[in-house]
Formats: structure tokens, sequence, C-alpha cells
């Protein structure tokens, strides 16, 4: 049985930009951009990066933010600007804890705590990236 369980936050947040770059066909359209490679997680949490949608029809470097990317010291927030309803419904389908942030425009926050919990991102992700390519 395996007891090790990675909770490193910089180490969880490259992971989910690895899988993001990697991931052609689910997430289709999303990059990871802005990275800050030297990221010291703190309590609040440090911008790693922003994940975003280039947009169709316009020229190659018009992009659209539709998450941004927090490193805490344990974990990752990512949070969810574009279509935060279907991130919240996306994270509750793949057990992620995920709560709304009260600010305008809304946000859905969702909390990435282990390495495993990587993979079940990218569904939140799918869903934010699919809803706001419809918007």
């Amino acid at each position: 049985m395996v007891t090790d369980r990675l909770a490193d936050g910089v180490r969880i947040a490259e992971l989910l930009a690895s899988e993001v770059t990697g991931n052609e066909s689910d997430l289709r359209g999303l990059a990871v951009v802005d990275a800050d490679r030297e990221v010291e997680p703190t309590a609040d949490g440090a911008l790693a990066y922003r994940i975003a949608r280039e947009e169709s029809g316009t020229d190659e470097d018009a992009t659209e933010t539709v998450a941004e990317v927090y490193v805490q010291p344990d974990r990752v927030r990512v949070e969810a600007i574009a279509a935060p309803d279907a991130a919240a419904e996306a994270a509750r389908a793949v057990d992620l804890r995920a709560r709304p942030k009260a600010v305008h425009p809304p946000r859905t926050l969702v909390f990435v705590e282990d390495g495993a919990g990587v993979k079940r991102a990218l569904a939140v992700l799918e869903a934010v990236g699919n809803a706001s390519g419809e918007e």
C-alpha cells in the first residue's frame, strides 16, 4: 500500500500545468500562460499561472483567461473565471472541494489537495473551457 501522497503546492501546480499542456484532445484550445517559474507558495495563494483559451477568428496572440492557478504550501487553488457554475458542477462530479467566491464577476474556487486530484481537476478545466467557448 502506498502511504505517501504528493501534498506540495508547487509540485501539484507543475503537474497540473504539464497535464494541461500535454492534453491535446479534451483541453484543446486551452494553454498555460503567464507562468511564474519561481513562484513561492503563500498561505493565501500566490499566482502561479493562468489558463487561457485562444480566441478563434482573431490574431494568434489573443487569449481569454478562463482560470487562474494559485499555489499554497500544501495545495493548489484553481479560480474559474469563465463559467463558474460549470466549474462547480464539474468539481462536485469528480469529488473535488469547491466553493463560490463572492466577487464581481463571480468565480468558483476549486481545491486540488494532492497529486491524485490533478487528473480530476482536468475535468473541471474541460468543463470551463467548453462552457466558456459556447458563450
